[in-house]
């Protein structure tokens, strides 16, 4: 990482975006907890992607972006594909099933620990002290959040191990994603991905899946998540948190995402009859608190 890298926090002209994608996305955890119970998770990301990629190729023609991949970037586009879009949805999708939906954001949302030790360990890069006392705080408070439920991840260990190596093929993508630019403009550049995605899942979910690939089939509630997830969840958070991560580092741009696991557990409540606890509260403030201080950008010296 460049040395005004280092120092560059979040541009404030995305404050809102950030705060848009976090209440979007995280009011889906337990959208996606009741659709999931009625649909086979491939298929349901395959309906999806297919909503996304009909929407952002819409919009980046709309925008006079241009489509076409530059020469020499197949490569590129393929790998940030496979670990930023194909990894985190095949993985989340079996593993939020397995568990309480704010606690499966909570794990999910450790991506931002793994971005930090892939950029220290593989990429040996440094990390400033203020980022590292962010990331602190926010672990401190995804683990405050997973409280009492810690014996209950125990004895669900193949939802566990799913929920993190989502959240590590996410660590892995972002990093990807601002280490290896594509070339392409922003809206395209999520259009390619999710047209990628949705090709290599659909070919899954036909190998490993019997159930139909529409929602008609569901109940209402599961019919309005599949086009919550395919018009908000994939269309506007994922064009978001693309812009987000081609914008800002790492460390920086994986911590922005912090708060979308606490909107996570609030809206598990509101939507799923749970009742907020103290440690909630604590744990709010906490990813608050490291949001603050991982995306104030730092003086240059």
């Amino acid at each position: 990482m460049r040395e005004s890298d280092a120092r560059q926090g979040l541009p404030r002209s995305l404050y809102g975006l950030v705060a848009a994608m976090a209440f979007f996305w995280g009011m889906n955890w337990p959208i996606l907890k009741v659709t999931l119970a009625e649909w086979d998770p491939m298929r349901f990301r395959s309906f999806c992607l297919a909503v996304a990629a009909v929407g952002l190729f819409a919009i980046a023609r709309a925008s006079g972006e241009r489509l076409a991949v530059p020469r020499g970037m197949w490569p590129r586009l393929l790998w940030i594909t496979l670990f930023n879009n194909v990894g985190w949805n095949v993985l989340g999708v079996y593993g939020i099933p397995m568990m309480d939906s704010g606690r499966a954001a909570i794990l999910g949302y450790t991506f931002p620990v793994w971005s930090v030790l892939i950029t220290l360990l593989v990429l040996r890069q440094r990390i400033d002290r203020q980022r590292l006392f962010g990331v602190a705080l926010g672990l401190c408070g995804m683990l405050l959040l997973l409280g009492d439920d810690v014996l209950a991840v125990g004895r669900a260990p193949l939802g566990t191990l799913l929920m993190l190596g989502a959240a590590l093929s996410w660590a892995i993508g972002t990093v990807l994603i601002s280490r290896y630019p594509v070339g392409l403009p922003l809206t395209a550049f999520a259009a390619w991905q999710t047209l990628l995605s949705w090709g290599l899942i659909t070919v899954l979910s036909l190998i490993f899946e019997q159930g139909p690939f529409h929602p008609f089939h569901l109940s209402p509630w599961a019919q309005f998540g599949a086009w919550y997830n395919g018009l908000v969840s994939f269309i506007f958070c994922f064009w978001a948190w693309t812009k987000i991560s081609s914008q800002a580092p790492p460390t920086v741009s994986s911590m922005a995402t912090l708060m979308n696991p606490v909107i996570g557990v609030f809206s598990g409540m509101l939507i799923l009859g749970e009742r907020p606890q103290w440690k909630e509260y604590l744990a709010l403030a906490l990813v608050v608190l490291a949001m603050a201080t991982v995306l104030r950008p730092r003086r240059a010296a």
